[in-house]
């Protein structure tokens, strides 16, 4: 199971995460949703996200990003780009035009609502299941995701807590995407994203 952080806004937790002995597969960086307490500016962003990210891999989280906002950000050092609110048609210009890999990001609350992946599976690299919560950190049943085939390379995320039993996850996704869990009063805390990536660790070298 690979892991990624979500809602990085500052240097220091950017360098502890990217230097950990067991770093996560992806940081996300909240690109164009100021409803976010964790969206950062685009000046920010550059200058935070300008250095060697290693192996990582750094998405930039977009809700339904209009052309200027995706120009704005093209030449940024970005592998993903985690589409919220886009359709099938307009994933696939995106992905052409920018020539960067996709994660669709579907809000669950039904199994119609999981069933959407499938006008995305041909696009898109990876699909994120996430709560209708958007930036509040809210669950949803993951037993919904029990008949979405292994060959779809899967995304969690919603509410899932740094010190759960994440060996749970692992046969629903490939990935856990995690935020607001790793926060103490709304600010990343490094203490639990130790706990957390120590917890991704064990679990791989179970497997």
């Amino acid at each position: 199971m690979d892991a990624k952080i979500c809602g990085i806004k500052d240097s220091k937790t950017l360098n502890y995460i990217i230097n950990h002995n067991h770093p996560p597969k992806f940081i996300g960086f909240i690109t164009n949703y100021p409803k976010s307490k964790r969206y950062i500016e685009y000046e920010s962003l550059k200058k935070l996200i300008d250095l060697n990210k290693k192996k990582i891999n750094f998405v930039s989280v977009l809700v339904n990003p209009n052309d200027e906002a995706l120009e704005k950000i093209k030449d940024l050092n970005f592998d993903y780009y985690q589409l919220y609110d886009v359709d099938p048609e307009k994933t696939a210009l995106i992905k052409e035009k920018y020539k960067i890999k996709i994660i669709t990001a579907l809000t669950i609350e039904n199994k119609r609502d999981v069933e959407k992946y499938k006008k995305f599976e041909s696009i898109s690299e990876i699909i994120l299941f996430d709560s209708k919560g958007y930036e509040k950190s809210v669950g949803f049943d993951h037993q919904l995701l029990n008949n979405v085939p292994t060959k779809v390379s899967k995304m969690l995320a919603g509410n899932i807590q740094y010190n759960d039993r994440l060996d749970k996850y692992s046969k629903i996704a490939d990935i856990i995407d995690i935020s607001g869990s790793l926060e103490t009063s709304g600010e990343k805390d490094i203490s639990k994203i130790k706990i957390f990536l120590e917890n991704i660790s064990k679990i791989k070298n179970e497997n």
